[in-house]
């Protein structure tokens, strides 16, 4: 059986989110998410409620680190991908890698785990609630079999395994190659 990985990303604000201090969230939030369904080895993402796009898996729900202020959400995301590379490739370079390294502007410095990773069948796709659920385990359990980060990553068969650097530098490349492309088409 062939497995995905799971990725959940989770962080708060410090400022309201529609404060000034955000705008580089914002700015360079849509064109994330339009590169993400060009990134190699992307599976799929869920979307958000009231918004266009795909459908949601699940209820939409937070984890319990997330305490409403009034802004009604905070920046979280639940997408597949093919391989431990892949994601990393993604989330490390490009545009995405640019914003995490502006992350401390804008969200509160984390008592949680900023992501969670897990595998699951090809089969399976995974909800909002679990997303939260595997959160909440590495927070309170740390990296084991069923949950874990890119710093401890374990292999779908639940062995620890290192992630190929060469393989993700190579995908990160045709990533930017594949995103210079379109932006000279579109």
């Amino acid at each position: 059986m062939n497995s995905r990985l799971a990725l959940f990303t989770f962080g708060v604000f410090a400022k309201p989110a529609d404060d000034p201090a955000n705008d580089g969230f914002h700015v360079r939030n849509d064109p994330i998410l339009a590169a993400v369904p060009l990134a190699e080895g992307y599976l799929g993402h869920s979307g958000y409620p009231d918004e266009p796009g795909p459908d949601m898996w699940g209820e939409y729900v937070f984890p319990h680190f997330y305490q409403e202020r009034g802004d009604g959400w905070t920046p979280q995301t639940l997408s597949l991908w093919r391989d431990l590379e892949s994601a990393m490739a993604f989330a490390y370079q490009g545009l995405h890698g640019e914003a995490l390294r502006h992350g401390r502007e804008w969200f509160e410095a984390p008592q949680w785990p900023p992501y969670a990773l897990w595998w699951v069948s090809e089969n399976h796709t995974p909800t909002w609630r679990e997303a939260c659920a595997k959160h909440l385990q590495l927070h309170e359990h740390g990296t084991g079999e069923q949950v874990f980060t890119f710093k401890q990553p374990v292999g779908a068969d639940g062995s620890p395994v290192e992630l190929n650097g060469q393989k993700t530098k190579q995908i990160a490349t045709r990533n930017a190659a594949r995103l210079a492309a379109m932006s000279k088409t579109g």
